[in-house]
């Protein structure tokens, strides 16, 4: 029998039932556009703010602008699909959803390891701090970020595309990702799924202890300073730690153990696909007066001028 090669793919999506979907779909639209408004606000903040001028808030203006592209890639497929009968991508589209995903996701891990970084730096190191952290530096780290994601997906890409699709096209996810698409390759993707899982498993644990030590570091440091350094330094690091918590946890648990039933998986995945980035601002706001201010300096502007 000719094999035929399979172009378009089928997705099986979160639930099957049509009732728990439309229940998702009315869930799940306002959390994507509460991401790339609460995300984007806080680009939008930071540009046009001269008080947020620090390293850190470029680091954070990254962050955020990576939050938007990363849920993005999954977020509004997975939305329009929930109202679909039949879920369908092409196989270059779904390629092209792995290689964005992957793409952003270690950009992210990347700026959050730098983001440690320059905490470390400002509390550790204060009267060398904007000798370290030049502008030219942190416009270098984060473009490294983004250069490390880029090398990280292209290698994951490359040994994806040239395994052959021709027997069964129903992907068990609600979004293409590299382990559910291996298993419709139509030969033994042993090889490629441990170089894939060995790829995407070091840049994790390499900077899980990077952040890890960083933290440590930093709250053993602030046992020398005053009540007032420590409590704010305190505040700014809780802001990190969370979020290096609220995106690690989900993916540890993904990866680092036997494939299990693929519905826990789907329900870990959506929330560091769809929920995580819509805390992410929240989180970095709530604790930063500063921020706050500036918000608060330019809705203020915007209202005077409209009046």
């Amino acid at each position: 029998m000719a094999s035929v090669n399979v172009t378009e793919l089928i997705i099986t999506g979160l639930f099957q039932d049509p009732e728990v979907q439309r229940v998702c779909f009315v869930l799940f639209l306002p959390v994507y556009l509460a991401t790339v408004l609460g995300n984007g606000l806080i680009l939008v903040t930071i540009s046009v703010s001269k008080s947020l001028n620090s390293p850190m808030y470029i680091f954070l203006s990254s962050l955020s602008l990576v939050e938007i592209c990363y849920s993005s890639t999954v977020v509004p497929k997975f939305i329009t699909d929930l109202l679909a009968k039949i879920k369908i991508i092409s196989l270059k589209g779904c390629l092209a959803q792995i290689f964005f995903f992957h793409f952003l996701g270690v950009a992210e891990i990347l700026l959050l390891v730098v983001m440690a970084y320059d905490r470390y730096v400002a509390i550790c190191k204060p009267l060398h701090y904007m000798n370290i952290m030049s502008r030219q530096v942190c416009h270098m780290l984060v473009a490294g970020s983004w250069l490390g994601g880029l090398i990280h997906s292209i290698i994951q890409i490359i040994i994806t595309i040239p395994l052959p699709f021709c027997g069964p096209n129903v992907i068990d996810h609600y979004f293409c990702d590299l382990q559910p698409l291996f298993k419709l390759a139509c030969t033994d993707t042993f090889m490629e799924g441990v170089v894939v899982m060995a790829n995407s498993g070091l840049i994790s644990i390499i900077s899980l202890f990077i952040l890890v030590s960083s933290y440590a570091i930093i709250l053993i440091s602030l046992r020398n300073h005053s009540a007032e350094g420590r409590r704010k330094a305190l505040s700014t690091c809780a802001s990190h730690i969370t979020v290096v918590i609220l995106f690690f946890g989900p993916a540890i648990f993904l990866y680092l153990r036997p494939s299990s039933t693929f519905t826990e998986d789907k329900l870990v995945a959506v929330f560091y696909t769809v929920i995580t980035p819509m805390l992410n601002p929240i989180i970095y706001t709530l604790r930063n007066a500063e921020v706050k201010n500036a918000m608060k300096k330019l809705w203020g502007k915007r209202n005077l001028e409209t009046d």
